[in-house]
């Protein structure tokens, strides 16, 4: 795209009271965004409306520093950032599919994955330590199988989906609610910056959008649309994570959810979206089976046959007695009879085996193995 193009695009897409419908109304109508502007106020009005028209009609500085902002942030990386309109052909089919398509993307990284295989994983910014282990376990095991794993880069399941993710061979794709060069949350700096090497990190705002809190829900719209499917891990009943399971289903693609306990607030989204019809995962070859795309690998059945030629592992009984649900020292010392050091010491070696954590509450919970 060059400068004057550039320029062309910002002018009708940032214009007030032109929101992307009418943008792309006007597209339609007219060819492209410099024919747009040559037209008549009242060709714009007739297509667009008044309140779109006297946008167009007016100039704006902001613009023109924006226009500024944007050549000098693409001109310090070209292989690396991307603006990408409607028509070029680097935009996502999927995203021409969905009912709000945006006219202008802003990109940095690795853009071919705009056109991968992907799916998404999102759910609670206030996610449990299960259900952070879980996205990151979930996703790493897709990224594995070559799937990218798409999500939003909040707090909570969004960066543990993009951590597993990126230790696979799928990469991942976060899709932000701010400007490019600013990082939302500022604690996921690093992350953002991995994602950048290895991934792609993607918005439909420009340069200088701050984290106002109506874009987040907003840019769910993108995640959902991008991919094959939608997989929420932990979610409660009012969590936007729902506003991408839902643009999920309204958009014909895929929608999974892994339960959890009935008393756990971040579970009840997950299952009501169930009842709703989502497919109940427990793995991620479940997700894999329904998409049918190939495991990663078939690791499970072959440590249970070597495990079993060996002879029994002797932490199982513990993690036996264990079950599935968050337990106390006292309850575990009650069910297998342990005492006290012996116990923590066979803990000990279940959490540096990766198998076991440590929750806050002085509580255990066998991690789950996907």
């Amino acid at each position: 795209m060059s400068a004057d193009e550039l320029l062309a695009w910002l002018r009708l897409v940032q214009a007030p009271g032109v929101g992307s419908g009418a943008a792309r109304r006007l597209l339609a109508a007219f060819g492209s965004p410099q024919a747009v502007l040559r037209a008549s106020p009242a060709s714009w009005r007739e297509v667009a409306g008044p309140e779109a028209a006297s946008g167009l009609a007016q100039n704006h500085d902001d613009i023109t520093t924006l226009h500024a902002s944007t050549t000098a942030w693409l001109r310090a990386a070209p292989e690396n950032r991307h603006v990408i309109s409607l028509g070029d052909p680097a935009y996502p089919d999927t995203l021409l599919q969905i009912a709000d398509p945006p006219v202008l993307l802003y990109a940095e990284g690795r853009l071919e994955l705009l056109r991968a295989e992907s799916l998404a994983i999102v759910g609670s910014r206030h996610a449990t330590p299960t259900g952070r282990d879980n996205a990151r376990q979930f996703a790493n095991h897709l990224s594995q199988g070559g799937l990218c794993v798409v999500s939003g880069l909040a707090l909570g399941i969004d960066g543990a989906a993009h951590e597993g993710a990126l230790a696979g061979a799928g990469s991942t794709v976060a899709v932000v609610g701010t400007g490019l060069e600013q990082v939302y949350p500022a604690r996921h700096r690093t992350l953002a910056a991995r994602i950048v090497e290895r991934g792609l990190v993607l918005s439909e705002y420009p340069l200088g959008t701050p984290p106002l809190a109506q874009n987040f829900p907003r840019r769910n719209r993108i995640i959902a649309g991008l991919t094959r499917g939608t997989l929420v891990v932990e979610a409660a009943v009012q969590s936007g994570s729902l506003i991408t399971a839902r643009l999920a289903m309204e958009g014909g693609r895929e929608v999974f959810a892994i339960p959890g306990s009935i008393h756990s607030p971040q579970s009840r989204g997950c299952h009501r979206l169930i009842q709703q019809g989502a497919k109940l995962v427990e793995t991620a070859d479940d997700i894999l089976q329904e998409l049918m795309w190939p495991s990663a690998q078939a690791t499970a059945s072959a440590t249970a046959t070597t495990e079993a030629a060996e002879g029994a592992n002797p932490l199982q009984d513990l993690l036996d007695a264990m079950g599935h649900d968050p337990v106390t020292l006292d309850a575990l010392m009650a069910r297998t009879g342990y005492p006290t050091p012996e116990l923590n010491g066979k803990l000990l070696d279940l959490e540096l085996d990766g198998r076991v954590a440590r929750l806050p509450g002085g509580l255990f919970q066998q991690r789950r193995q996907l």
